[in-house]
């Protein structure tokens, strides 16, 4: 049925023509321009239209007894038959009878009538004659994975800076047993999107002849004729590593990936109802609850056929081909300096770098779960764990001096001296930022961001802010970053660096209000014009 209030509103209101609401609704032109003449030959309704009335009311008042446009009762609410036949063509064991339930259980919830479920399949076996729906793919043991994101995200809460993140979900099936491999994701760049994929091929046990992906940006680049489509360059050594090919579905064509799809509804419309209502604090956490589930879900039997999606796989992991000896490695490449507190900062984290290369530039080589630094020359440094939350520090105390604190340019007694010529509020603020990590090493940057706001703002300005931060109990580099310009702003002039602009002047002539005035001006320019009459009489 269509949208008749969204109809009229999109007309009167907005002006949109007939085709312009057709496109936005996703609907048959014909469809919105029969139903808006209709409604304008109505000699019992117009616009604007009466409060709380609905779309079967307006169906009502406009076509009476008659029947609308196809023979369709309009005191029925329609099916959405495009959806069912995707359901249908797209999800495995998926039957009309749980169609209808699900079109019914709406209706009763609406409050609107609905047919019965033999009108329901008559009426849709009609649609699909129309239609000609009949493409069916059939699932071939060993032959594809298909792999696509969760349309449901989750939440995240650092537990170090206490900062929301999102979490996306990466889903991937083997078509043939339906067996699910599913991982949660904070970034979905090149780097995590080749973990996942190498995670899901160890976890099938093997590698399948063709990857059927989504068409996102990770993946495929171009995909205009869906016979040669452009692939993202790391994706496609991704396959070739791995000795398969990539087969991405046709645009907004789901039915290409119909397993994956199903993958998806089947968590979306299961266990990530109870994940909804659970705290996350890590992506580990995360995904060891995921695993839990997906591994119940994996052993559970089908409920059309006998035995489980894991006694399938076990027949179909034989079929796939062995996994290579080393999983392919992207590699991000990066060159960092290492500065006064021996650490390099790469994708929103820091790490520790020896002594010996302080304040030298050093080499990155990054994957998706290994950070490996390196000098210019080439010679390995150190190597780390990569980062899963911004701002971690990853520090080795064998990295720093072992007086690091006083040989360092940066030490918490710089950082305390500096403060007191601020304020004694100043002072008290960075030595709780010094105190507020295992190795103080660690917060001299905080420190420094704190002190460095006196370039813009003035020393007033600062110590105000940091004497609210104290009083509120939020002593850190986040709040006074936030704060400042409004305590500046509350002070006027008195909460700036005056200091900076003098400098920019310095060296300029400064003319007094006098020199503007206008009869000065017109005086001068006076003279200047008889002067140059007088010059050309000469």
């Amino acid at each position: 049925m269509l949208d008749y209030k969204d109809i009229i509103t999109k007309h009167y209101a907005l002006g949109m023509s007939g085709k312009a609401i057709a496109e936005s609704l996703k609907v048959s032109v014909s469809g919105v321009n029969d139903f808006l003449r209709a409604f304008r030959n109505s000699p019992v309704l117009s616009y604007p239209l009466p409060e709380g009335i609905t779309n079967y009311g307006i169906a009502a008042l406009v076509y009476g007894e008659k029947q609308l446009p196809g023979g369709r009762d309009p005191s029925y609410e329609q099916p959405d038959y495009e959806n069912i036949a995707k359901d249908m063509s797209s999800r495995k064991n998926m039957t009309l009878v749980v169609l209808w339930n699900r079109y019914s259980k709406q209706c009763r919830d609406r409050g609107v009538k609905f047919y019965s479920y033999r009108q329901f399949c008559e009426n849709y076996a009609k649609w699909c004659e129309e239609n000609k729906e009949t493409l069916h793919f059939n699932a071939v043991i060993g032959q594809k994975m298909e792999v696509d994101f969760a349309g449901k995200t989750f939440q995240m809460v650092d537990h170090l800076t206490g900062e929301v993140m999102t979490i996306v979900v990466f889903v991937a099936v083997l078509p043939y047993s339906q067996y699910i491999y599913a991982e949660g994701m904070v970034s979905t760049k090149e780097p995590q999107w080749i973990a996942v994929n190498n995670n899901a091929l160890q976890y099938f046990g093997g590698v399948p002849a063709l990857v059927v992906c989504d068409n996102c940006k990770q993946a495929v680049i171009a995909n205009k004729d869906w016979i040669d489509p452009e692939l993202n360059k790391d994706y496609a050594e991704w396959a070739e590593h791995n000795h398969t090919v990539i087969l991405p579905a046709k645009v907004k064509k789901p039915k290409y990936k119909s397993s994956v799809e199903n993958a998806v509804g089947i968590l979306e419309k299961g266990f990530f109802h109870d994940m909804e209502e659970m705290d996350y604090f890590s992506l580990e956490q995360f995904n060891r609850d995921l695993w839990k589930h997906l591994d119940e879900l994996n052993n559970a039997p089908f409920t059309k056929k006998p035995h489980s999606r894991r006694y399938y796989w076990d027949e179909e992991r034989r079929e796939l081909m062995p996994l290579p000896p080393v999983p392919y490695e992207y590699m991000e490449r990066r060159t960092a300096k290492v500065s006064s507190d021996y650490h390099v900062r790469f994708d929103n984290a820091y790490y520790s770098v020896d002594r010996a290369y302080l304040h030298r530039e050093v080499l990155i080589r990054a994957s998706a779960t290994t950070v490996k630094i390196f000098s210019k020359e080439g010679e390995f440094i150190c190597e780390w764990p990569r980062a899963t939350v911004k701002s971690q520090w990853s520090t080795d105390p064998n990295h720093l001096p072992a007086n690091f604190k006083e040989m360092s340019e940066w030490n918490g007694t710089y950082f305390t001296r500096k403060a007191m010529t601020v304020g004694p509020n100043t002072c008290d603020v960075i030595k709780r930022i010094l105190a507020s990590r295992k190795l103080e090493v660690q917060t001299y940057r905080m420190c420094q961001g704190v002190l460095s706001f006196t370039k813009k703002y003035s020393k007033q300005a600062l110590e105000e802010t940091c004497r609210q931060a104290l009083e509120l109990g939020k002593p850190n580099y986040s709040f006074i970053k936030n704060s400042i310009q409004l305590v500046a702003e509350d002070l006027g002039v008195a909460g700036y660096n005056t200091a900076v602009n003098d400098e920019r002047n310095k060296g300029a002539f400064v003319m007094g209000a006098e020199s503007m005035d206008i009869e000065r001006l017109l005086s001068r320019s006076q003279s200047l014009a008889q002067g140059k009459g007088k010059g050309g009489g000469k």
